[in-house]
């Protein structure tokens, strides 16, 4: 079986060792502004980002600006 983590309600495959990695494979910069992430629950600063390892059972929320009304 393999690990998984959640991301934005979604149950995804773990495939990321780290916040900014899974950024990346979401199609998104994790340097450009306006995008905010919590793990399990906690707003983790930009700073820890490419340090903060993913681990099995992890809940992401990505908030991410988009266009429209």
């Amino acid at each position: 079986m393999t690990a998984s983590i959640q991301v934005n309600g979604e149950a995804r495959p773990l495939r990321a060792p780290t916040v900014a990695e899974l950024l990346r494979q979401e199609s998104l910069d994790p340097g450009r502004r306006g995008i905010a992430v919590a793990l399990n629950g906690a707003v983790l600063p930009r700073r820890v980002w490419p340090e903060t390892a993913l681990k099995p059972g992890d809940v992401v929320e990505i908030v991410k600006p988009f266009a429209g009304g």
